[in-house]
């Protein structure tokens, strides 16, 4: 069983996204702080987790980037916040997705079981031959990256981003089909959120490729990958 950590100071909003969860068969817990969150990410480790942004005592951002020291679990902020920067932000440490304040329930759970839906998929690359690049390897089969031979350590969101470019490089993808092929989100989800992966995947490719400038912008429409086979 998929187990879902619901982090919110709400009693309410806990209540309701249990009561959808395990009715799709997610085994759920709950934490309403900070503190009480990280705790019970360490203890029962899930495999998504739905966090508030705004938390008593350690924020969920905070919350978030501490996660990320010893969890690659999916996450999906929640956040009251209007202001788009917060959601970048949070995005920009290591979230995977976020649901504005006030959500339908129903799209929540959309969003959740889209996201672990792709740890059931076995089309995550379209193939496990080894891609090779100037400067960059991308290897499916082993979901791993090398830039001249130095390993990339990207998120499992990340690499499958890449390797849905790289497996077709020339190819253009607008942020929909990229929502759809790697969020698997087919309805739901903010094209935004596109944007904030691949500004993320371009700083790791920077840091460590030959050529940091592999993923292209195609102004109006999306992204391509265009680096020069090997």
């Amino acid at each position: 069983m998929q187990k879902v950590l619901v982090v919110d100071d709400e009693p309410q909003i806990r209540t309701v996204l249990r009561g959808y969860l395990e009715a799709e068969g997610y085994g759920v817990s709950e934490a309403a702080d900070g503190v009480e969150a990280l705790g019970a990410l360490r203890s029962d480790p899930p495999s998504l987790v739905l966090l508030d942004v705004m938390l008593p005592g350690i924020d969920g951002l905070e919350v978030l980037r501490q996660l990320r020291g010893f969890s690659d679990a999916y996450v999906i902020l929640l956040t009251a916040r209007a202001e788009e920067v917060d959601k970048l932000v949070g995005l920009g440490v290591g979230a995977d997705d976020y649901v504005t304040k006030p959500f339908s329930p129903r799209e929540v759970t959309a969003r959740v079981k889209a996201m672990l839906r792709r740890d059931n998929r076995g089309d995550r690359a379209d193939a496990d031959a080894l891609l090779r690049f100037d400067g960059l390897s991308v290897n499916p089969a082993h979901r791993e990256v090398e830039a001249d031979g130095a390993s990339i350590a990207l998120s499992s969101l990340e690499f499958d981003l890449l390797a849905a470019l790289a497996g077709e490089p020339g190819r253009v993808f607008s942020r929909a089909q990229l929502l759809e092929k790697v969020w698997g989100y087919d309805f739901y989800g903010d094209e935004r959120v596109v944007d904030v992966h691949i500004r993320s995947l371009r700083a790791r490719l920077a840091d460590d490729a030959s050529d940091p400038h592999l993923i292209a912008t195609v102004r109006g429409v999306g992204y391509k990958f265009v680096g020069r086979s090997r």
